[in-house]
């Protein structure tokens, strides 16, 4: 079993940074694709990102201002958020996929995955 906690989200300007972390525990996830997705208010869950080694997978709304980093040794992955937009507003959840065979296209379409319990993201404009 994975276990994996979010850290890192609050309250950021329009414009501004944020750094989320996601810090797993139960075993080692270097061998295995890890994604973020986001659910706003009243919307579904959505893709936001995913990395399984050096394939690198985002979502268009966020191409440009996220990036994705991934600490082995720390068993953490990451998701730098660039340039926020209100529209980021959100609950952020890591995802880390049970299978190391999930590439990271794939973890995008897929909901079968170990989950953290989400980190909020507010964007004031």
């Amino acid at each position: 079993q994975v276990q994996l906690v979010e850290s890192g989200g609050g309250l950021v300007q329009a414009g501004g940074s944020l750094r989320l972390s996601c810090a797993a525990s139960g075993r080692s996830i270097s061998f295995y694709a890890m994604g973020w997705f986001r659910q706003a208010p009243g919307k579904e869950r959505e893709f936001v990102a995913a990395i399984r080694w050096s394939d690198r997978r985002l979502a268009d709304s966020v191409k440009g201002r996220f990036t994705l980093a991934r600490d082995n040794a720390k068993n953490t992955g990451y998701l730098e958020m660039n340039n926020v937009e209100p529209e980021d507003t959100a609950i952020y959840y890591c995802a880390v996929a049970r299978s190391p065979a999930t590439t990271a296209q794939a973890m995008a379409a897929m909901t079968d995955h170990y989950w953290g319990q989400g980190t909020q993201v507010t964007v004031s404009s």
